[in-house]
């Protein structure tokens, strides 16, 4: 059973967390911050995980820690439900177009947090979505999932085509990563033995 579920409770957000890397792509989301729901439906949904996620912030002030905590506790619940990684493929790919948009996302589930986020977005506001507080999302996941992960979006003039590409690709990369091998059943994917 790779499920998880971590609450992370602070005095700017309170979050509850639950995935199961091994779902159908289910999602109920109520982070308080609609366009960031629209891109978790998608993690879920290209990802085929099972995810639930609810989250009341200060988004009085702005959106920034209820999206960045997202991000961590998505990643603690993923470093969670993974467990000894034993099995897994470890590395995953994705390239996802979304009419002239075209993003890659290439994620290794190393133990080692890293994030390459070269994303140069068509503008600064989707809605009322800040672009910025995407990076945060995934600095968040990077540094709690133990990840290292490599976003690139090789064309858009749409800025929500842009970040949705990313999305998708990050769910599909996801799935890929997190997958069982049966070729590989009980192995850890590294010649070091641990990850």
């Amino acid at each position: 059973m790779r499920q998880a579920e971590v609450t992370r409770d602070t005095l700017e957000t309170r979050i509850t967390v639950s995935v199961d890397l091994d779902g159908t792509g289910s999602a109920q989301l109520d982070t308080g911050v609609p366009f960031l729901d629209h891109m978790l439906d998608q993690i879920a949904r290209h990802g085929m995980i099972d995810l639930t996620i609810k989250a009341e912030g200060d988004t009085h002030i702005d959106d920034h820690h209820t999206v960045e905590d997202v991000g961590i506790t998505l990643g603690q619940a993923f470093a969670k439900a993974v467990g000894d990684k034993k099995g897994i493929r470890r590395y995953g790919h994705a390239y996802v177009p979304l009419d002239e948009a075209l993003s890659r996302v290439v994620v290794d589930f190393s133990g080692r947090p890293g994030l390459h986020y070269f994303v140069d977005y068509t503008r600064a506001r989707i809605g009322d979505f800040d672009v910025d507080l995407a990076r945060e999302f995934f600095q968040g996941f990077v540094n709690h999932a133990g990840v290292s992960l490599h976003i690139d979006n090789l064309r858009g003039d749409n800025a929500h085509h842009q970040c949705e590409t990313i999305f998708k690709a990050f769910g599909r990369a996801l799935r890929m990563a997190a997958e069982l091998d049966p070729r590989a059943a009980g192995v850890v994917p590294s010649t070091k033995g641990t990850l």
